[in-house]
C-alpha cells in the first residue's frame, strides 16, 4: 500500500453573517485553523448588503495560500 500526500497551496472560504462582530470572529476562527496546515491569509474580499426589510448582511471571501 502506497501513501501519497499533496499540499494545499491554494484555498478560498466564504463566510456570512447578520453583523460585523460575528463575521469576524468566524474568519478568525478559521484562520487559526488553517494556520496548522501551514496556510496564510493572502487576500481578503468583503461586501455588504441591506435586503428589503432595511437588515444588513455582511459576507466575505478570504484567499488562503501557502507560506
Amino acid at each position: 500500500m502506497e501513501f501519497h500526500f499533496d499540499l494545499i497551496e491554494d484555498k478560498v472560504e466564504f463566510f456570512e453573517a447578520l453583523d460585523l462582530k460575528t463575521l469576524e470572529k468566524n474568519i478568525n476562527q478559521r484562520i487559526e485553523i488553517n494556520k496548522a496546515i501551514m496556510l496564510s491569509v493572502h487576500h481578503v474580499s468583503h461586501q455588504m448588503h441591506m435586503d428589503e426589510n432595511g437588515r444588513l448582511f455582511y459576507s466575505a471571501a478570504v484567499h488562503f495560500k501557502t507560506k
